[in-house]
């Protein structure tokens, strides 16, 4: 009888339970140890989320640096305005890093890069003329709004509702 794959024979444990000296320090290790989960797979959509993140931590930090200039904050004040929010900007690099090597969030990333390569894109010449039959219809429709309020504002003042 062949097992399915991911299942366990029944007098195994579920779960392994680790026990002895040198647990602890494997432990520290391992936390000490800074790694990419599967380094090959998904690097665009990381690096995307990495920078986009950032770049909004950043912006937040320049508006909190701008903030904290307007407060009186004594002696320390320019290494406060600055020193406060360049730690928050570490801070979110370091978050960021561990969250898009996360397993569960590396994997979300990297099937969401597996199915954007499946897309089927439209061509630079489909593009084009998309966008120009949205900017005629664009302005189309404008002329129509327009002289439609054109003809409202006649019949509001011909009424003398408008002035």
């Amino acid at each position: 009888m062949r097992r399915r794959e991911g299942t366990r024979p029944a007098d195994r444990p579920a779960v392994a339970i680790v026990a002895g000296p040198g647990r602890f320090d494997k432990d520290a290790r391992n936390l000490a140890r800074i790694e990419i989960y599967k380094k090959g797979q998904g690097r665009y959509t990381r690096i995307g989320t990495f920078v986009s993140v950032v770049g909004l931590g950043m912006i937040g930090a320049v508006v909190l640096s701008k903030t904290l200039a307007a407060c009186d904050l004594g002696r320390y004040a320019t290494y406060i305005q600055y020193g406060v929010p360049t730690l928050i900007v570490i801070a979110l690099g370091i978050f960021m890093f561990w969250i898009v090597n996360r397993p569960k969030t590396a994997d979300f990333l990297i099937g969401t890069e597996g199915e954007m390569k499946k897309v089927s894109w439209s061509s630079r010449k489909e593009v084009i003329g998309s966008t120009k039959v949205v900017i005629v219809t664009t302005l189309i429709m404008t002329v129509i709004i327009f002289g439609v309020d054109m003809l409202f504002v006649l019949l509001f003042r011909w009424l003398h509702i408008m002035g």
